[in-house]
């Protein structure tokens, strides 16, 4: 018996009609999504639109923070910029008493954490009224 061979078309799967309805799904997604901006977080920073008026303690308790990270107390420089250097020299100050407020001035290019150490150092020896000095800002619009 002798078989002849047959020519075996290989099976195909006819997929235009697959690639229309997932195009169609596709469209129809894009077109009910809603694209929302949860990823990003707006950062508003303060300004001071005027400068506060004086209160009635005459010499206040100065912070002072440097651009590189030293702290000045009342003006005079401490001897490293270690927080229990800050500590220290705080608790010695005689006129610093835990219910005036204390101010803070921060140059614009010191690091945040120098700051930061600073207010931390000041909360945990009890004072709870900070203010942080700035400068007026100039006029939106004018040079």
């Amino acid at each position: 018996m002798k078989l002849n061979p047959r020519r075996h078309e290989e099976p195909e799967i006819n997929v235009v009609s697959l690639i229309d309805v997932v195009l169609l799904l596709v469209v129809f997604f894009m077109l009910s999504t809603h694209f929302t901006r949860e990823g990003r977080l707006r950062v508003r920073l303060p300004r001071a639109s005027a400068v506060p008026a004086a209160r009635g303690r005459p010499k206040p308790v100065v912070v002072t923070v440097t651009e590189n990270g030293d702290y000045l107390l009342n003006g005079r420089e401490l001897l490293n910029n270690s927080p229990d250097t800050l500590r220290a020299a705080l608790a010695a100050e005689p006129a610093a008493t835990r219910t005036d407020t204390v101010l803070i001035r921060a140059d614009a290019r010191a690091t945040q954490q120098s700051v930061v150490t600073a207010m931390d150092v000041l909360g945990e020896l009890g004072f709870s009224k900070l203010d942080i000095a700035t400068i007026k800002a100039r006029a939106e619009g004018g040079s």
